[in-house]
């Protein structure tokens, strides 16, 4: 399992964890979750569309899939950049330090929605499907990890559902968990991680009950 500490080099005020420097290894030959990396990207982006993510965001998804006004994608005070004479935040893509996406429960379970339907809302495709069906493919290195999404390859993370699920998590912990086989978004926020997979279970359940009622004597 991911620890979230794990991300950090040293001794360090946000965990009690200590993760010592490490040789460099070619890339594509190792697997590390960090959030430096994901924040280089963001920046990385931001220089390429040249205006800033949340609005990117705002224009190209949340917009079209009815999302609401309340959601924040919120830039690290330090993070401002010059951008065509402009200072612009360069979001992150973690919420440490004050940053990250501040969103409700409905806009989420809707990002979902168009996460399930291959990137198709309302007969647009907003986001290409073979671009997701890959960002949930495992990878050589973590077979439970895409591109930012947890999957369930081997049943590790989620025993009880089925190895095509897969989730996105925050911290919160907050997840989108989404089961392609059943037709299923579940957006679940403030929990203990550790009974994820209970609930689940519950979930799975109640449906098979479900079908069993509607089910021909």
């Amino acid at each position: 399992m991911w620890d979230k500490n794990t991300d950090f080099v040293g001794l360090q005020e946000f965990g009690s964890s200590q993760q010592k420097p490490r040789a460099i290894q070619p890339p594509g030959s190792l697997f590390e979750y960090n959030d430096v990396r994901i924040n280089r990207f963001s920046l990385s982006l931001l220089r390429l569309f040249k205006t800033g993510l949340p609005d990117v965001l705002k224009a190209s998804i949340m917009d079209p899939i009815g999302a609401s006004q309340e959601w924040r994608w919120i830039p690290y005070a330090n993070s401002y950049v010059e951008i065509a004479g402009r200072k612009v935040g360069s979001v992150s893509g973690g919420t440490r330090w004050g940053g990250g996406l501040w969103i409700n429960s409905k806009d989420l379970a809707r990002f979902g929605l168009l996460i399930l339907h291959r990137g198709q809302w309302s007969n647009q495709q907003l986001v290409p499907a073979k671009w997701l069906a890959d960002a949930v493919s495992p990878s050589e290195h973590q077979p439970d990890y895409g591109y930012l999404w947890w999957l369930n390859t081997n049943r590790e993370a989620w025993p009880t559902a089925p190895a095509s699920s897969f989730a996105a998590l925050g911290n919160g912990t907050n997840v989108i968990w989404i089961d392609p086989d059943d037709d299923i978004v579940f957006v679940w926020r403030w929990f203990r991680n550790d009974t994820m997979n209970e609930m689940i279970s519950k979930i799975l359940g109640a449906l098979t009950t479900a079908q069993n009622n509607r089910a021909p004597a």
